[in-house]
């Protein structure tokens, strides 16, 4: 072994972890990172809720989606832990409780980037999910008002649609309803900039 050289993580340092953390393991490396602050949680919650009932449930659109708050997916020797995921029923027809994660990847995945959390989204873990062939991926910053549609195509994230502000969008794949983007910041009150 190489002086200085770093051992590679396994699934026994995730559960190890302490639980008020988020544990991943990307590319052999343990990423420990605290629970989502505030806006992270609000947008995430939000989000969470509106696309639920038409998409999950059928209520107000086409349903055929398992949609997820955090799941743990071990894809390829990687431990992610999106903040949301969701899998297009027919490709999920239920959930198997004698395994606590899943190995299907999602079809879509929506990680809210906050500081702590940003490089690692926009880089490794963006990067397995497109390994993966996870199909669409929003990336969420609350502070900014964004989202970005990411579709793969090949191998390689296209930018499929941004988002700023209080609009009324639709963002693939859940196009079939018209979305609010008011919603995920509406509990949230930023400071004013001095």
């Amino acid at each position: 072994m190489v002086a200085g050289a770093r051992r590679r993580a396994t699934y026994e340092d995730v559960l190890a972890a302490p639980p008020n953390v988020v544990a991943e393991l990307v590319s052999g490396v343990l990423y420990t990172h605290p629970r989502p602050a505030k806006p992270h949680a609000a947008a995430a919650s939000a989000l969470g809720e509106e696309l639920g009932p038409p998409f999950k449930r059928g209520r107000g659109g086409p349903g055929g989606w398992v949609i997820l708050d955090e799941p743990e997916l071990h894809l390829g020797g990687d431990v992610l832990v999106p903040d949301l995921a969701g899998w297009r029923r027919e490709r999920l027809p239920h959930l198997d409780v004698s395994v606590p994660y899943f190995d299907l990847a999602p079809d879509w995945v929506c990680e809210v980037l906050s500081p702590s959390t940003e490089a690692l989204d926009r880089g490794e873990k963006r990067a397995a999910y497109a390994r993966e062939g996870v199909r669409h991926l929003w990336l969420v910053t609350p502070p900014a008002r964004l989202v970005e549609v990411l579709r793969l195509d090949g191998g390689r994230w296209l930018i499929a649609q941004t988002f700023a502000g209080d609009e009324k969008v639709r963002a693939e794949p859940f196009d079939a309803i018209e979305l609010d983007l008011s919603i995920p910041w509406a509990d949230v009150v930023y400071p004013e900039p001095p």
